[in-house]
């Protein structure tokens, strides 16, 4: 029997508000609460709130058959707690139904996996405390920003606990394999692995509006029909999209939330069933083994890195970024350590991309900016200033290690003070009561 997996992504980054060249130095808060704000509000009204309800509806309609899984990420998690709780409110209803999975990701929606181990594992733990205080629940399948997943990020993931993780099927990974099986890794064959069905995702989350498209209109029936075709051992079928893809990538008027309501009564009708991440991957065996030596993502045509790190600007941005992670971890302020956090988000970089044509098109339709050269200038000028506070707090002139290492002993000398000031305490409570009994002792010597 056939099962699909229906995963969506939410997230939102703090976009930076203009920071300019004679702010550094004097202006700390770099971000854009208008407009962070009003893209918020705006997006959960046309997309989030109704698809909660929508999604709501069909899990109670199908008495928990049809199944979907969510991934959210801190950023987003912090912005939807002030602007739009009711989003929250509506995903918790979905969680407590129990056919709903929410999954681990990083905390920022980072590149970290790729270049800081310390800090990818720092930002995966904040992120299941934070699902967990939210939903009750600690996450069990990971997806790490923008589907990303090579190997080595494979073993970092699985050990931070998680034996699950989702990714791309990357045609230059697959070769002539196909992604509607549940695979392992080949370097940690105790890590599954589900990869997204690229083709039948994209139709919904890029060409269901497309009136040029050869397949237009897309209608439910005519989709579950090219699952019910596929192969029949090929059980899986994965459509991992943008949650936003439901009323916001594709409004409401083209038709997407009937389309959506409509999808479990075909499968269904079709003997083909739902399921979250972690049921399948948990039920399913792997098939065969996946080798992934240079990182992969769902962006642009070449499922590659290159949408965050394919020109100079982006690359020299995340190089100056990370090369002050270990002294930002080393510091004990809480809001310098917090704008190190948003400004790790992926989407930074993604504004910078210099790429053209069709995707190109995609990466200036979610930019702020004007042009990649505008992102580039004000993120490394609001950088800039975080480095210079950075610096405050450690100077150039002491290296990592032995910084470090007077910090530790500063720690520990702290932890002394602290234990040999409650031995006093304790010495000074026990004389205390010695003082009192010995004084109540006169006192009645003294009425005698």
């Amino acid at each position: 029997m056939k099962t699909i997996c229906i995963y969506f992504q939410i997230h939102q980054p703090f976009r930076l508000k203009r920071y300019r060249f004679f702010n550094i130095g004097k202006d700390h808060y770099y971000y854009d609460d208008f407009s962070n704000e009003d893209i918020l509000q705006q997006i959960a009204q046309k997309s989030f709130i109704p698809a909660n309800r929508l999604l709501l509806d069909l899990v109670n309609q199908y008495d928990g058959k049809f199944k979907v899984a969510f991934s959210i990420s801190g950023v987003a998690l912090e912005q939807l707690e002030v602007y739009a709780p009711e989003v929250i409110d509506g995903l918790r209803e979905l969680s407590r139904t129990g056919h709903v999975e929410i999954l681990g990701e990083t905390y920022a929606h980072s590149l970290s996996s790729l270049v800081d181990p310390e800090e990818f594992a720092e930002q995966v733990r904040f992120h299941s405390d934070k699902i967990k205080l939210l939903f009750g629940k600690e996450p069990k399948t990971f997806r790490n920003t923008e589907l990303i997943y090579s190997d080595e990020i494979g073993e970092m993931i699985y050990s931070l606990g998680f034996d699950k993780v989702l990714t791309e099927g990357a045609k230059h990974i697959l070769g002539w394999k196909s992604p509607n099986y549940v695979y392992q890794s080949e370097t940690q064959p105790k890590l599954k692995i589900l990869m997204k069905n690229s083709k039948f995702s994209d139709d919904i989350a890029f060409r269901f509006s497309n009136y040029n498209w050869s397949k237009y209109p897309l209608t439910a029936d005519k989709f579950i029909s090219w699952i019910a075709d596929t192969p029949e051992s090929e059980n899986v079928i994965n459509l991992f999209m943008n949650y936003e893809t439901l009323g916001n990538i594709q409004a409401a008027y083209t038709g997407i939330f009937e389309f959506m309501k409509a999808l479990p009564r075909f499968a269904i009708d079709k003997g083909i069933k739902f399921g979250t991440p972690s049921e399948i991957l948990e039920t399913h065996k792997p098939i065969g083994s996946i080798t992934v030596p240079n990182p992969i993502s769902w962006a642009d045509e070449e499922r590659d890195l290159s949408a965050w790190l394919g020109n100079s600007l982006q690359k020299g941005a995340f190089d100056t970024l990370y090369s002050i992670g270990e002294r930002v971890r080393m510091s004990n302020n809480r809001r310098l350590k917090q704008d190190w956090n948003y400004l790790q988000t992926s989407d930074h970089f993604y504004y910078m991309s210099t790429k053209h044509f069709s995707d190109g098109a995609v990466h200036s339709q979610f930019s702020p900016y004007s042009t990649p050269y505008d992102a580039f200038n004000n993120y490394m000028n609001v950088l800039s200033d975080l480095i210079g506070r950075v610096k405050s707090e450690y100077p150039d002139d002491v290296d990592n290690e032995e910084l470090n290492s007077l910090l530790i002993t500063i720690q520990n000398q702290g932890l002394e003070i602290k234990k040999l000031q409650a031995e006093l305490k304790s010495i000074t409570d026990a004389n205390a009561e010695k003082f009192v009994e010995k004084t109540k002792v006169n006192r009645k010597e003294t009425v005698k």
